[in-house]
């Protein structure tokens, strides 16, 4: 028999809003991050069947936890090898109450959870994965999904993370104060990463990443209010977001920028990204997802295409290029400079990087190249370019615009 609506809202809300920082309490309590997550998934399974006839705890999240932290319990006891865990578990077993809420009787964990999943031990794909699955709550078939693999292979992959970190000693802890500039860009790059495949993603099925990546990176500033990149990454994140609903017509054509309704655009979303990227820039320790939310926010607040401050793009992307020189970020660099009145040193800037192995088959350079060129008046390399462009992207409403952009031009 199928649950109320309202009982299965419940229990998929708490599963997906609770799930990182049960799991990262109970993995820290325990040192297994698969025996863990094995209870908990135990621990929803009876509520499942527990709840519909005793009705839903005050607190869901604190029974789940109780009841995992038993589970966990119970297979200790049967199996000595893991006698050391049990001071930690009956100590939380003690200060969780199944009334408790759930901020103040689970220790948050969630912190030494993520940098666990961002090990440089794992590969980028597991890392992503991996964190989705532990603190963003997504089921395996999800994520799976959202990488459009088949669930078996993506099952395969978690697996053999676990039994990574648990091979490799991989410990859950925040790293030293010397290491924690680097493992926390791996942190933000991962986030980031979610965030990008989402935010750019054709199929329905990894659409949802963006919001998952913007939850992360709440959590994540909660956890450390005072760092002023994991602000930055979010007010990047809240910014490019708030623009989605003016990327596509009505039809579900392309729409760029200049042609976009800025009226579908979420003002409150822009609103919240701007303040937050205000207050972080205000701290003094300017760092790249910073300097990439000013340039967001340039575009996010500018009343019309025509108002955009491109001098100060411009301007902001030359800073970017200081802390990440990468092709792409000159790439960017030179869009913005031939908007600000220096086409030709724009063009020239793209034309030098042609040979560039990062940019060969990435597909906005080639659109961008096209762009340039038909605004220098060189129609035949705009054509040229248009057409690599086309063929190197996987999005059919791209493909219709850029198809349209080049039939466009004359000669």
């Amino acid at each position: 028999m199928p649950l109320p609506l309202s009982l299965d809202q419940t229990i998929n809300g708490v599963v997906r809003e609770e799930w990182g920082r049960i799991l990262a309490a109970l993995t820290k309590a325990i040192g297994d991050l698969q025996l863990a997550e094995d209870c908990l998934q135990e621990a929803v399974a009876r509520a499942i069947k527990r709840w519909p006839e005793a009705g839903i705890p005050d607190s869901p999240a604190a029974w789940l936890i109780r009841t995992a932290r038993n589970i966990a319990i119970d297979r200790f006891r049967r199996d000595a090898r893991h006698d050391r865990a049990l001071p930690e578990l009956t100590l939380l077993a003690e200060t969780v109450a199944e009334d408790d809420p759930i901020d103040e009787a689970i220790p948050d964990k969630r912190l030494e959870m993520i940098f666990t999943c961002c090990h440089p031990a794992l590969e980028e794909k597991t890392r992503v994965a991996l964190t989705l699955r532990t603190l963003g709550g997504l089921t395996t078939e999800e994520i799976a999904a959202s990488f459009l693999d088949a669930p078996a292979t993506m099952a395969q992959r978690l697996v053999r993370a676990k039994r990574k970190i648990r091979a490799a000693g991989i410990p859950y802890r925040i790293p030293e104060t010397s290491d924690l500039p680097e493992r926390m860009q791996a942190v933000l790059s991962v986030i980031y990463l979610i965030f990008s495949r989402g935010n750019t993603a054709t199929a329905a099925q990894s659409q949802h990443l963006s919001a998952e990546a913007i939850r992360l990176g709440r959590i994540l500033c909660q956890l450390l209010p005072d760092d002023a990149e994991v602000a930055g990454l979010l007010a990047l994140m809240l910014l490019t977001d708030a623009r989605k609903a003016g990327r596509l017509d009505r039809d579900g054509h392309f729409l760029p920028l200049e042609q976009q309704n800025r009226r579908r655009w979420d003002k409150a979303r822009i609103a919240e990204g701007d303040s937050i990227l205000r207050k972080a820039l205000g701290r003094g320790a300017v760092g790249p997802y910073q300097l990439q939310a000013a340039i967001s926010a340039c575009h996010a607040t500018s009343p019309s295409w025509q108002d955009t401050n491109w001098t100060e793009i411009a301007a902001l992307y030359g800073l970017l290029i200081q802390m990440v020189p990468t092709p792409v970020v000159r790439l960017n660099h030179a869009v913005a400079l031939s908007y600000a009145g220096q086409l030709e040193q724009g063009y020239a800037i793209l034309n030098g990087l042609q040979g560039n192995a990062t940019l060969r088959e990435y597909q906005p350079f080639h659109a961008a190249r096209a762009d340039l060129a038909a605004r220098s008046g060189d129609v035949s390399a705009a054509k040229k370019h248009y057409a690599k462009a086309i063929a190197l992207s996987v999005s059919p409403t791209e493909q219709l615009f850029l198809s349209a952009k080049s039939d466009s031009l004359s000669g």
